[in-house]
């Protein structure tokens, strides 16, 4: 492992056939470009007639599909795949027109049930890596990793990757052959679709469109609106970020003029529910965390508004600012002050920790012991005059959305 890990080029054990990269810092790439035949059972693909091994002297590839390449406790989890040339291939049972797509959904993903995880290190991923390899066109999705409650969530969107039947790993015994396959699940980093670096120029506002696809087929017509919808999503329940005065947040945006809508996403919850909800809505206010993952189910043009705990301004920016950004959202943060943050609690407000979070922890945390702190410790009471007036601005822009778009 140690030596792949060097590895600053991309090799190529046959240029025209098979080629691993493993260069990035946060995945690597095998892809297969002639036909190939997958042991279901061994977790291996069997380059099809290699020309440049002999069985005494193959040639083998192993890659960990998931985008946490520098996480080794995470990367363990992932089920290993191998690429082969060399040995004779396996008769073929099932013969596909169409090149297979390898990644796992293990990790923080199915394993964890994490939301937000699951588009950050999956979804997207797999949506830049389609559009890098196979843009255009139709593949068959090979996944490791995958509990049942996942497939079942998640069903209308991996419908739209492929009209094929998806091939679990997990269960799978038959062999499969393939004109190609990738290996590997390409990240543009958080949230993020770059255009630059894909062939077709796609960008997260393709992206939303796909989620539309996937989830706005059969959404009826709803009927012309009077007031905004506001959906505020909840994190009752959960460790941390919790909005304590939730009730009383509800009471004044509904005085103000909104039509108030509570989410309290749970993982039984059907997707497609949750994207008729937010999808007919003008705006949405929620604690940074995962809930807010569904901001990509908004319209472009929506008002999104991230409520920023101390100590979060970073981790806030990189997950959802500027994913709303790219996807044409009107984007709005309230940053709170020390006084609606539960941590005033057990730290006066002259402390590092309230005073300069950032100071105290740097400009990224990510591996800091404040990270438990901010988002496990902390919970947020807003304060209701402070507040009112900020969501009399979002009722001005949200209201101007929907006479717009209805």
């Amino acid at each position: 492992m140690a030596a792949e890990k060097k590895r600053l080029v991309p090799i190529s054990i046959r240029e025209e056939e098979i080629r691993c990269d493993r260069t990035h810092e946060d995945y690597d790439t095998c892809l297969i470009k002639g036909p190939t035949v997958l042991d279901a059972i061994q977790c291996t693909f069997f380059l099809m007639d290699p020309t440049i091994s002999t069985p005494q002297n193959p040639v083998v590839e192993k890659i960990r599909s998931y985008p946490r390449k520098a996480e080794d406790r995470t990367m363990s989890k992932i089920t290993e795949v191998t690429i082969v040339a060399g040995p004779p291939s396996p008769k073929c049972q099932i013969q596909h027109d169409a090149p297979a797509v390898v990644f796992s959904v293990g990790g923080y993903s199915s394993y964890a049930g994490n939301f937000f995880h699951d588009f950050n290190d999956g979804f997207i991923p797999m949506y830049v890596t389609v559009n890098s390899f196979f843009p255009d066109q139709d593949v068959v999705l090979v996944l490791t990793d995958v509990n049942d409650w996942w497939s079942s969530k998640f069903t209308e969107l991996l419908r739209t990757f492929s009209k094929h039947p998806i091939i679990n790993l997990d269960n799978e015994s038959a062999t499969h052959c393939f004109p190609s396959a990738s290996l590997g699940i390409i990240t543009h980093g958080p949230m993020t679709v770059n255009p630059a670096l894909l062939p077709n120029s796609k960008d997260m506002t393709d992206f939303r469109a796909f989620l539309g696809k996937a989830y706005g087929q059969t959404q009826t017509q709803n009927p012309p609106k009077s007031r905004p919808r506001l959906v505020i999503t909840s994190r009752r329940g959960t460790v941390g970020r919790q909005l304590l005065n939730q009730d009383e947040v509800k009471i004044e945006a509904e005085k103000i003029g909104f039509d108030v809508s509570i989410l309290e996403p749970k993982r039984g919850t059907p997707l497609n529910e949750s994207y008729a909800l937010i999808n007919s809505s003008h705006a949405m206010v929620g604690i940074h965390g995962a809930a807010l993952t569904h901001s990509l189910f908004l319209r472009p043009g929506a008002v999104f508004v991230q409520v920023v705990p101390l100590g979060a301004e970073w981790v806030s920016e990189v997950c959802f600012e500027m994913s709303a950004k790219a996807m044409g959202l009107e984007y709005m943060e309230y940053k709170i002050m020390a006084e609606e943050s539960s941590l005033i609690e057990t730290y006066s407000k002259d402390e590092m920790i309230i005073k300069d979070p950032v100071a105290y922890r740097g400009e990224k945390f990510s591996n800091h012991p404040a990270m438990r702190i901010y988002l496990r410790k902390q919970n947020v009471k807003l304060d209701i005059v402070r507040f009112r007036d900020y969501l009399k601005l979002v009722y001005v822009k949200a209201k101007k959305f929907m006479d717009k778009e209805g």
